[in-house]
């Protein structure tokens, strides 16, 4: 385990820390409350022992601001507060605020052993559950079949984007994709031939994306999306005219195409910059969707494995 240790008093420092490596653990140590804190927020350590009078921020003080600021990152670590303080209501005022467990000084090192070891099972315990909920998150946010970004997270980052381009005066695109001919190709090549065809536009897509920010997804069947922040509609063309040349020299064949011997996509382009005008999000969202499907219809009547923009 990474353990803090606050506490001002040298001696108890290097006893504590005795304790603590002895038993194999990893310790940092600070001398108040403020300290402590910070490095609660640099390091994140798996249990902190805290004393409770120290100067600058007690530990009282640094226990509960600790304990706001784990409620707003769903971050929660055990807090074993030490003291030389042995009446009950010095105990209660530190469970109150925030503590899980209370040692009295001087520390034993059987008992404080014994303390580092149930620690030690909370720990893993922890790390376990904070890797579930990492694969809940993931299988929330993801397409089963393609593995990138699925509907929801689609619509979830493209609000978020219109909310954050409103707020920094900016722009934000979206690119519609589609498959051309694809239900011809599922029906004559079979379902799990359609299915890895979608794989790797999906798989193409998600590469073609360079910056962080920007978002690609499973729209709906064989239709995808981008959603690029800050982008003016000049960058989005270009792009999607890129996923476009891209998808089609991957030459996946398709003989029942009526554009090409391979797979090709139409693309439809549409940008929103909006203002701080009190206009509905959801209607914005709407309006930016309309106008790429839009793009997409254009870029099929112009004969498909085309890009067309839609202002």
């Amino acid at each position: 385990m990474k353990i803090l240790l606050a506490e001002d008093s040298k001696t108890n420092q290097i006893l504590i820390r005795a304790y603590i490596e002895e038993a194999g653990h990893e310790i940092v140590i600070v001398n108040d409350g403020q300290q402590a804190v910070e490095q609660f927020n640099n390091k994140r350590p798996d249990l902190i022992l805290m004393d409770i009078i120290m100067p600058i921020k007690d530990g009282i003080e640094a226990a509960k601001e600790i304990r706001e600021i784990g409620e707003r990152e769903g971050d929660w670590v055990p807090i074993i507060f030490l003291s030389g303080m042995t009446e009950s209501k010095d105990i209660v005022r530190a469970i109150n605020a925030g503590g899980d467990d209370y040692l009295t000084k001087p520390v034993e090192a059987v008992v404080l052993n014994a303390k580092l070891r149930a620690m030690q099972r909370i720990a893993e315990m922890r790390q376990q559950l904070q890797q579930a909920n990492r694969e809940l998150r993931m299988i929330a946010v993801k397409d089963g079949l393609t593995g990138i970004s699925n509907r929801r997270h689609f619509d979830e980052t493209l609000m978020k984007e219109i909310k954050r381009a409103i707020r920094s005066d900016t722009s934000v695109s979206l690119i519609m994709c589609d498959i051309d001919f694809f239900k011809p190709y599922n029906d004559n090549y079979g379902h799990q031939a359609g299915d890895d065809c979608l794989k790797y536009v999906a798989r193409t897509l998600d590469k073609s994306i360079k910056r962080p920010g920007d978002l690609a997804a499973r729209y709906g069947g064989e239709e995808f999306a981008i959603i690029l922040p800050e982008t003016s509609a000049d960058g989005a063309m270009i792009i999607a005219e890129n996923v476009r040349s891209v998808i089609e020299n991957l030459n996946l064949s398709h003989d029942y195409s009526a554009v090409t011997d391979h797979i090709t996509i139409s693309c439809g382009v549409a940008d929103l910059s909006p203002k701080k005008n009190g206009e509905e999000i959801s209607g914005l969202v709407k309006q930016l969707i309309k106008s790429a499907d839009k793009g997409l219809y254009r870029a099929k009547e112009l004969g498909r494995n085309k890009v067309s923009f839609e202002s």
